[in-house]
C-alpha cells in the first residue's frame, strides 16, 4: 500500500470542536451517578482518503478508516501480526493446496441488517475484476483460476474464474497455482466484500467514485459503522450494533483527523486534540526523544521509501540514466542527518525480514555515477533536461526532496526541480504516468515478500512506471508454481536483480514508523502497523 503524510486543512472551527470537556449533567446529579464516557479515540489519519471503496483505493489512510467498516474472511489478531477468522469462521485447504473452502459465519451482518453471504463475496470479486472498474489491486486476485484473463478481457464467463458460493455460508476459492501466502492476503482490502446492492443503487457495480461510500450512503461489515464524513476535517465510526463480535469492540468512536501538515497534527496531539499522530516532523524527533519518551515511538516497519522514475519519458528511458541517479545518492548521509527515525539506507527494493532477505544489490560509485551519465550525452550535467521530483505535499517528503535535489546538483551537476501535490491529485499523476521522478513508498500488504515483488508485473495496477521485463513477469509466473519457498524466494532473488539492473524505480531507506502517541492508548505495534479496531482500548 502506499503511503503518505498529512496533506489537507485542519479548520478552526474543527479544532475547536475537537476539546474533550466533561459533558454538562443534569441538575442534581454526581459524577459517580453519571453514565461513564464514551471512548473516542482521536486519530492522526494523515490526509483526507482517496475513497472508502475498498475496491478503488490504494493508501494507507485509506486502508485505517476501511479497516474499521468493513471486514474480510480473515483479519488481524490481538496483536497484528496473527491472522485470525473474521466473516469466515474456518476454513479448510486441499492437500495440493489448489482449493480454500471458507465456512462464514451464521451471525455476520451488514450494517443494514442483511447478512454477509458468499454470494456477496463472489459478486464483489467479480466486481474488482471487472475490467472497466480498472481497479489497481485486481493483480491481488490474479492466483484465482481464471481470474487474470477475466481482468484482462480474455474471459468473458465470470462463472468460470474460481469462485464459488456452495450454499449461503461457504465460499469455494480454486487457485492456479499454490500461493502459501493467500490467507495472510486477505486480511488486504483487495479481498473485502462490498454490498453489492448498494453499489448498485448508487451508480453501478462497474464505476468508481459513486456516491455509495457517503456518510448517509455507505453499507459495510465491520465492526464500527461512519457516522459522519466532514471533508478535508475528519471521518467518524461509531460501533456498529449489526457487527458480530460487538461484544468485543472497545471504543465507542474513532475520529479519523485529516491534517494540513505534519507540524499542524504534531501541535493537535501536544494540545490535546490527538490521542496519536500519523507521524513526527523530522524537525521534532529529537525533541519527543529527549523531553517526551512516554508518547515517542519508533517502531519496525516493513516496507521501502523509493522513487519511481518514468521510463516512457526522455531521458529516463535510459537505464544509463536511471541508474547514474541512483548512484549519486548517499543514502547514509541522508538518513543519518535528514530522516533520523532510524531508518536503515536502501540498496534493493524488497525489505529484508526474517522469511528473505534479497541478494540482489544496487553496486557502484560517483565515478561509475558520472561516467554512465557522460556515456548518456550528458557529461558533467551539460544538456541535460530539467525534470521534476513530485511528491505528495508534506514538509518530511520536501525535506528528503531538496537533499537529493542537492545531491544530484552537486554529484552530477543536473538541475532537478521539485513539485508537490495534494493526495488524490499525486496518485492520479503517478496513474496515468504525469511525471518525471515521483516520491513513492510500499508498505506490505502482508509479510511475505510477494507483496513488493508482485507489484512490477508488466501492466500492474501499482507499477505506475511505464516498465515491462518480459524475463521479470516470466520468474513472477513461475515463483508461483514453485513446489516449495526456498525456490519460490530464490526465484525472487532473481527478480530483485533485474530490477536492481534495470531500475524502474530508485531505492532509497527502508521505514520505520516514527509517531507519537498517548500512554493511555492500548496499542500494539507490529511490522505493518495494521490492526484490528475491536481489540484497541483506552485506559481509563
Amino acid at each position: 500500500m502506499r503511503p503518505l503524510t498529512p496533506l489537507l486543512l485542519v479548520a478552526v472551527t474543527l479544532l475547536a470542536g475537537c476539546s474533550k470537556s466533561e459533558p454538562a449533567r443534569p441538575a442534581g446529579s454526581s459524577a459517580a451517578a453519571s453514565a461513564p464516557a464514551p471512548k473516542i479515540l482521536h486519530f492522526g489519519n494523515g490526509t483526507e482518503p482517496q475513497d472508502l471503496d475498498p475496491q478503488i483505493v490504494t493508501g494507507v489512510p485509506e486502508n485505517k478508516i476501511i479497516n474499521s467498516l468493513f471486514e474480510g474472511l480473515v483479519a488481524e489478531g490481538p496483536t497484528g501480526s496473527d491472522t485470525v477468522g473474521a466473516a469466515a469462521a474456518r476454513w479448510e485447504i486441499s492437500p495440493d493446496g489448489l482449493v480454500y473452502t471458507f465456512h462464514l459465519r451464521p451471525e455476520a451482518r451488514w450494517s443494514n441488517g442483511d447478512p454477509v453471504t458468499a454470494a456477496d463475496f463472489v459478486g464483489s470479486y467479480r466486481r474488482i475484476l471487472t475490467p472497466s472498474l480498472a481497479a489497481e489491486y485486481a493483480y491481488k486476485l490474479f492466483p484465482v483460476v481464471g481470474a487474470e484473463d477475466f481482468n484482462r478481457g480474455r474471459l468473458a464467463d465470470f462463472s468460470q474464474v474460481g469462485f464459488k458460493a456452495l450454499d449461503p455460508t461457504t465460499l469455494e476459492v480454486r487457485l492456479r497455482q499454490r500461493a502459501p501466502f493467500l490467507i495472510e492476503s486477505m486480511k488486504h482490502y483487495a479481498w473485502f466484500p462490498v454490498h453489492l446492492a448498494t453499489v448498485q443503487k448508487f451508480g453501478g457495480l462497474e464505476r468508481r467514485g459513486t456516491p455509495w461510500t457517503r456518510a448517509e450512503n455507505l453499507v459495510g461489515n465491520g465492526p464500527y459503522l461512519i457516522k459522519s464524513w466532514r471533508p478535508n476535517q475528519k471521518i467518524v465510526v461509531s460501533r456498529s450494533p449489526t457487527y458480530w463480535d460487538r461484544a468485543a469492540v472497545k471504543l465507542d468512536e474513532i475520529h479519523f483527523y485529516a491534517a494540513e501538515s505534519i507540524e499542524t497534527e504534531e501541535r493537535m496531539f501536544r494540545t490535546g486534540q490527538l490521542h496519536k499522530t500519523n507521524e513526527l516532523p523530522i524537525s521534532k524527533i529529537d525533541v519527543y526523544r529527549r523531553e517526551l519518551p512516554d508518547s515517542y515511538r519508533q517502531d519496525p516497519y516493513y516496507g521501502v521509501y523509493f522513487y519511481r522514475f518514468n521510463v516512457t519519458r526522455p531521458p529516463l528511458n535510459d537505464k544509463r540514466v536511471r541508474r547514474a541517479l541512483a548512484l549519486a545518492l548517499d543514502r547514509e548521509s541522508l538518513v543519518r542527518n535528514v530522516t533520523r527515525g532510524g531508518q536503515t539506507p536502501a540498496y534493493h527494493f524488497c525489505p529484508p525480514s526474517a522469511q528473505y532477505t534479497p541478494q540482489a544489490r544496487l553496486q557502484g560509485d560517483l565515478a561509475e555515477a558520472q561516467r554512465l551519465l557522460a556515456e548518456a550525452g550528458f557529461p558533467g550535467g551539460k544538456g541535460f533536461p530539467r525534470i521534476e521530483i513530485l511528491y505528495n505535499t508534506s514538509e518530511n517528503h520536501r525535506a528528503v526532496a531538496e537533499a537529493i535535489q542537492q545531491m544530484w546538483r552537486r554529484n552530477l551537476g543536473v538541475e532537478i526541480g521539485l513539485i508537490n501535490q495534494e493526495w488524490k491529485v499525486y496518485l492520479d499523476s503517478q496513474d496515468t504516468l504525469n511525471y518525471g521522478v515521483a516520491r513513492a513508498g510500499w508498505i506490505a500488504d502482508y509479510t511475505d515478500p510477494n507483496t513488493f515483488m508482485d507489484m512490477w508485473v508488466t501492466g500492474g495496477g501499482n507499477n505506475d512506471t511505464g516498465w515491462s521485463h518480459a524475463e521479470y513477469d516470466r520468474l513472477l509466473k513461475a515463483s508461483y508454481a514453485a513446489p516449495t519457498d526456498a525456490e519460490r524466494l530464490a526465484l525472487y532473488n532473481r527478480m530483485e536483480t533485474i530490477l536492481m539492473d534495470e531500475l524502474p524505480m530508485l531505492p532509497i531507506y527502508f521505514y520505520t514508523r516514527v509517531y507519537a502517541i498517548d500512554p493511555k492508548v492500548r496499542w500494539v505495534p507490529n511490522v505493518l502497523d495494521n490492526r484490528s479496531w475491536k481489540f484497541v482500548d483506552l485506559a481509563p
